[in-house]
């Protein structure tokens, strides 16, 4: 396999607590991969790792090809970071950033006015390159601090949670802009709040659990193996009752439905798909809960 990252056995704690212990992944070149993790489970901490902003207390991780620890302005030359606050400065106008940005990466002067000019109408941007940042919408900064990640196209790009706080709109336009650079080769890898965001954008997504990789695999692999379908009983006013996952098999729906609360004379069922929320919780509330992992 062709991988971009490369991580093994990493370790790396505070204050005696171990946040990852023994973590253990790859993702392939041209990949959109997906960490997913309850708060405080170590996606932050992988991705400084990664980015070469702290160093492990053990294992091994590489980038590009090259070892975080003993390599970092090697890794740092072919990686970009968006993280979950947008970097830009709120004085500068949108085309002022982008262009101060490409000429402290070491474009001449013509080349960062082309760069930034190709950048604001890759995201949209044009109408608002004259404006100061201050001025623009939570979804604006957002694709102009990613746009600001792109002025030397990196290798690997690093998106940390990048649409919290931002409106369904705005999520979305951010989607399409991740899918479009992955169809132009970059190598994405995303930590992310939305299960949603990972089942739309990632080729593979892996769930982080106790400081190791409880499970990973393409979602839709994910999602057959906590059952083809889910059984839910709702009160009469729409309120979850019980949900009871099953193999999409007549059989399996009969016991389903036998196992439902006999007790309750109202209540309506439904049947849906299971989603990347029913994978997340099972393994987050029992990591047994799919015993056949895939190979991280």
């Amino acid at each position: 396999m062709d991988a971009a990252i490369s991580v093994h056995r990493l370790r790396k704690q505070y204050g005696g607590h171990a946040v990852l212990d023994g973590l253990e992944f790859s993702v392939r070149r041209g990949e959109v991969f997906a960490l997913l993790g309850p708060n405080g489970a170590g996606k932050t901490t992988t991705i400084s790792i990664l980015t070469t902003l702290q160093l492990p207390d053990g294992g091994e991780a590489s980038v590009a090809g090259f070892d975080v620890a003993t390599s970092p302005r090697d890794v740092q030359q072919r990686i970009a970071l968006t993280g979950q606050a947008a970097a830009v400065d709120d004085v500068l106008t949108g085309a002022e950033n982008l262009m101060m940005l490409g000429r402290l990466s070491g474009l001449r002067p013509r080349m960062a006015r082309e760069r930034a000019t190709e950048l604001l109408a890759r995201f949209d941007l044009t109408d608002a390159a004259s404006r100061p940042v201050g001025t623009y919408s939570g979804g604006m900064r957002r694709r102009l601090d990613l746009a600001l990640s792109l002025v030397v196209t990196p290798e690997v790009l690093f998106l940390d949670e990048p649409t919290t706080g931002l409106d369904t709109r705005s999520r979305r336009e951010l989607w399409d802009v991740i899918r479009t650079l992955a169809a132009g080769g970059t190598t994405v890898f995303l930590t992310t709040q939305y299960l949603e965001e990972a089942d739309q954008l990632a080729d593979r997504v892996a769930v982080l659990h106790g400081g190791r990789i409880a499970a990973s695999g393409a979602p839709s692999e994910l999602k057959s193996r906590v059952g083809t379908e889910v059984v839910e009983l709702r009160d009469p006013a729409g309120e979850l009752l019980q949900e009871i996952a099953t193999d999409g098999t007549v059989r399996g729906l009969r016991a389903a439905l036998d196992t439902l609360d006999a007790d309750r004379d109202e209540g309506a069922v439904t049947l849906r798909r299971p989603t990347l929320d029913d994978v997340f919780l099972a393994l987050t509330d029992d990591p047994a809960a799919l015993p056949e992992r895939s190979t991280p």
